[in-house]
């Protein structure tokens, strides 16, 4: 019961990092495609968006972490040897992406270095979401053989490749960086809302990304059934699955007549609904996995003193981490 309990806060984490420092990504992603007679306004407006509360957003990466290594040792341990690739290069981007926003908007370099720590932002804020993508793919794969036996070693007996580089894992990760991308745009355009002009072109990327979302994720459900039947199972044959998906598709819905109809709160409020949506949605099809099928939390090392320990502390962290949080937000994000 803790065990389940530790992995919904997990969930719940995973799900602030996406609406949070996902966007932040997505940022990246148009600060890379800005273009246009108001190409500089763009990306000051990333700039602008990203600079207060980027190093904050990254707490709900390292909360996943901390509580998955704590709870669940054997599954951590697990990831760190089957997914090793698609992992360490996301954890390069991040940190190449961090360094590069910093040295473009702090660093006493000439403008031509700047541009240059420029492009290494953008080009991280692009592959990084591919490879946490590829990484929620390989989870997801049947093709990873995972060996946990109750006395012995972990032991991943499928290789480094196994899971992340198939047709659905791909697919996955590319659906990762639209949706990161189109929480960007979403927000973007909230956030220069007193500039017309300029919020009409993060409208106009908005629209677009989410029918390219819609393609994709037909596309990723369509190569599921063939690439990891199980969570195609979970995705569209559980109890769950028909409330989660219309829930889904209505936020997505809303977001594209927000965007339409240039409601842009309504708009970010939405988009931000239907990207969790669509993680809660993965996450519930997992069905209490860390990989499916190889390892249910039932085997992952779970340990219920330690996990019950880790709950106590983690509400006592929660007393002071969700005011600072909020009044960082209020400060930096209040109108």
């Amino acid at each position: 019961m803790e065990a389940t309990f530790l992995l919904w806060v997990i969930g719940a984490a995973l799900v602030a990092y996406v609406l949070t420092g996902g966007a932040d990504f997505g940022a990246g992603v148009w600060d890379l495609l800005a273009g246009g007679p108001r190409r500089d306004a763009q990306r000051k407006a990333v700039e602008h968006a990203i600079a207060p509360i980027w190093e904050a957003n990254h707490i709900w990466l390292i909360l996943v972490v901390v509580l998955v290594f704590t709870g669940f040792p054997v599954g951590f341990a697990a990831l760190g040897i089957a997914l090793h690739v698609p992992i360490a290069l996301a954890l390069v981007g991040i940190v190449l992406r961090g360094a590069a926003f910093a040295f473009r908007g702090y660093g006493i370099q000439t403008e031509l270095a700047r541009s240059r720590w420029g492009r290494v932002f953008a080009w991280s804020s692009l592959l990084t979401p591919i490879c946490l993508g590829l990484v929620v793919g390989g989870m997801s794969s049947p093709d990873v053989t995972i060996l946990a036996p109750a006395d012995g070693p972990i032991g991943v007996a499928s290789g480094l490749t196994a899971g992340w580089t198939s047709p659905f894992a791909v697919l996955t990760g590319v659906f990762v960086l639209v949706l990161f991308a189109l929480l960007a745009a979403a927000y973007l355009a909230a956030e220069t809302a007193a500039e017309p002009a300029l919020a009409a072109d993060f409208r106009t990327r908005a629209i677009a990304t989410e029918i390219v979302a819609a393609v994709l994720a037909a596309a990723v459900a369509a190569r599921a059934s063939v690439d990891a039947p199980r969570l195609f199972s979970g995705l569209f044959g559980a109890p769950w699955s028909v409330p989660v998906q219309a829930f889904t598709f209505l936020a997505a819905s809303t977001a594209l007549y927000g965007l339409v109809t240039r409601r842009y709160r309504l708009a970010r409020t939405a988009a931000a609904a239907q990207v969790a949506g669509v993680v809660v949605g993965w996450g519930l099809a997992m069905d209490g996995h860390l990989f499916l099928p190889a390892l249910p939390i039932a085997r992952a090392g779970a340990v219920a003193t330690v996990v019950r320990a880790v709950l106590a502390v983690l509400g006592v962290g929660a007393l002071v981490l969700g005011p600072a949080l909020l009044w960082l937000f209020r400060v930096f994000k209040a109108r």
